[in-house]
């Protein structure tokens, strides 16, 4: 044993779930008072992270992933394969979020490598992923795996986004 965290992705499994639900609340919580983070917990974060887990990991068009370092749960993703209008098929990541502590490991790779490998294997054009504006470490991760911006949402709030 060389005293290296062994960082590993595999695919989710039943018993992994209780820890992904924790992760999944993690993960809105963070962004959500991050510029943009308002509206897109209100309309793109994942609601019901217990039953829309369970959800996706039943779904064959859907793949949710664990991260482990050390054996221990600290990162897991979720990847959708969107069947567009003209037949194509695009991955998107719904979900990609390791603990703060463990990041910069290796974890996060790992995890897109597996997902990468998953849209590829499934025929997927390209891969889609969500960063918000202002979170640099999120878009110049993603721009290590190729992903570049395709689109720019704007948005103007026409009163308190609260609740």
């Amino acid at each position: 044993m060389s005293g290296v965290p062994a960082e590993v992705a595999r695919p989710a499994v039943g018993t992994d779930l209780a820890r992904l639900v924790a992760l999944a609340v993690e993960a809105v919580d963070e962004q959500r008072d991050a510029r943009g983070g308002a509206v897109w917990s209100r309309t793109l974060a994942r609601r019901d992270p217990a039953a829309s887990l369970v959800e996706a990991m039943a779904d064959p068009d859907q793949v949710v992933v664990t991260g482990l370092l050390d054996d221990t749960i600290v990162g897991y993703a979720v990847l959708r394969i969107a069947r567009l209008d003209d037949g194509g098929l695009l991955a998107v990541v719904d979900d990609l979020y390791v603990e703060p502590e463990a990041r910069g490991v290796g974890l996060g790779e790992a995890i897109m490598d597996l997902l990468v490998a998953h849209a590829t294997e499934r025929g997927c054009f390209g891969i889609d992923a969500l960063a918000l504006p202002g979170n640099r470490a999120t878009k110049n991760f993603f721009e290590t795996f190729g992903l570049t911006a395709r689109a720019l949402v704007v948005h103007r709030p026409l009163g308190p986004v609260g609740d």
